[in-house]
């Protein structure tokens, strides 16, 4: 399984971050080279508040995304998210390991190493180059429990629940739920192809209902987009498409891949009132080189607000396209969207009441209930 990073920025005061992805040079022939994505969170605040699922204790066998060495890929381990820590316990019975002064664990705030000096040989027991968040590494304490080394770690977000030691496709979404507490999310960029692949990935993988725009907007007219954008215009397109995010926007839990390109209402700055009720991701394919020229390219791209796009969230920089990655990318999506709301745990919140109050079109800054858009009254802002 690919197990991107991700690089992730804070670009305005409603918490929009930036994730540049690179993909093999040829969009179009499959690689066996993995993409990459670099994670560096401009900044973390207090932890979304959420109703967390009871503590869990899971045993579990490593993936290698874990484990680096062939040995440790045998053994089972043991994880428990308590309250404000998170316990992993390892089997070490079986390689002789005579005292703690064999035992090695180095851990900083993102990641963990525990090796282990056996028969003369150091062996890398499990390396976690990204935890699911971060941790006090200071107050880290490991000790050995008869056969099993315990390593204790203490979490700075206290009531986010940890599915696993790792940022893996597996732990991002299953644990990712508890941030967006039932916020939908929407998919928008140039391809309608690359939005519905990498929604519906989204969609199954964290247990809501994808939903096409694409395929409402057909089945309702019995002609395809295209045909329907020679005939009627690509103005016309948007405004049915816009109309179909309304009756979207008071549903939960919905992964929706909106239309890509002129005819996507996504693309005109007037027809963004109902995708503001979800969390929006841009998936934008980029021409730059490398990681650092697509994420300074994504923060242009929003503080330039030059398509509407930049409207969106979250930015998730393609460097090229192939399916063969949708899930790479479905991943990243979730890792901007997880650093996103820890980010700012008002902003799912926000999100609810933007819906509850009708979509009335005045995000970011909403106005108290009863307010007419339509009126030149002065702003109040709640």
């Amino acid at each position: 399984m690919v197990g991107p990073d991700a690089r992730i920025m804070a670009m305005s005061t409603i918490a929009a971050a930036t994730c540049s992805f690179s993909l093999p040079a040829n969009p179009g022939r499959h690689s066996t080279r993995a993409p990459r994505l670099l994670l560096r969170p401009a900044y973390r605040r207090s932890l979304l508040a959420a109703s967390p699922p009871p503590a869990s204790r899971l045993r579990l066998r490593p993936r290698t995304s874990v484990s680096a060495s062939p040995a440790a890929a045998e053994r089972d381990y043991e994880f428990t998210d308590g309250n404000g820590e998170v316990e992993l316990r390892l089997d070490i019975g079986k390689l002789g390991i005579e005292s703690s002064r064999d035992v090695f664990v180095d851990v900083d705030d993102m990641s963990l190493l525990i090796r282990a000096k056996s028969d003369g040989t150091l062996r890398t027991l499990m390396n976690v180059t990204t935890l699911f968040d971060r941790v006090k590494s200071s107050e880290t304490i490991w000790f050995i429990d008869e056969d099993q080394l315990v390593v204790n770690l203490k979490k700075v977000e206290q009531e986010l629940k940890w599915p696993d030691i790792d940022e893996s496709w597996e732990s991002l979404t299953s644990g990712i739920t508890q941030l967006l507490t039932g916020i939908s999310v929407h998919i928008v960029g140039d391809s309608t192809d690359i939005n519905e692949a990498v929604a519906k990935e989204i969609a199954e993988g964290i247990g809501y209902l994808p939903v096409c725009t694409s395929e409402l907007l057909e089945s309702a007219t019995q002609k395809s987009i295209d045909a329907w954008a020679d005939t009627e215009g690509v103005d016309s397109v948007a405004e049915a498409e816009c109309v179909v995010l309304e009756s979207l926007s008071s549903h939960v839990r919905t992964v929706v891949a909106t239309l890509g390109g002129k005819q996507g209402a996504a693309s005109r700055f007037d027809k963004w009132q109902y995708l503001h009720s979800g969390f929006t991701v841009w998936l934008s394919v980029s021409d730059a080189g490398d990681e650092a020229a697509a994420k300074e390219e994504a923060r242009r791209s929003v503080s330039a607000g030059s398509v509407a796009y930049a409207k969106s969230d979250v930015v998730v920089k393609l460097g090229g396209w192939d399916p063969v990655y949708t899930r790479a990318v479905a991943q990243g999506c979730l890792v901007a969207l997880k650093q996103l709301t820890l980010a700012d745990k008002k902003l799912a919140g926000k999100k609810s009441l933007y819906i509850r109050l009708g979509c009335r079109g005045d995000w970011p800054n909403i106005e108290p209930p009863g307010w007419d858009p339509q009126s030149e009254a002065p702003p109040t802002n709640i």
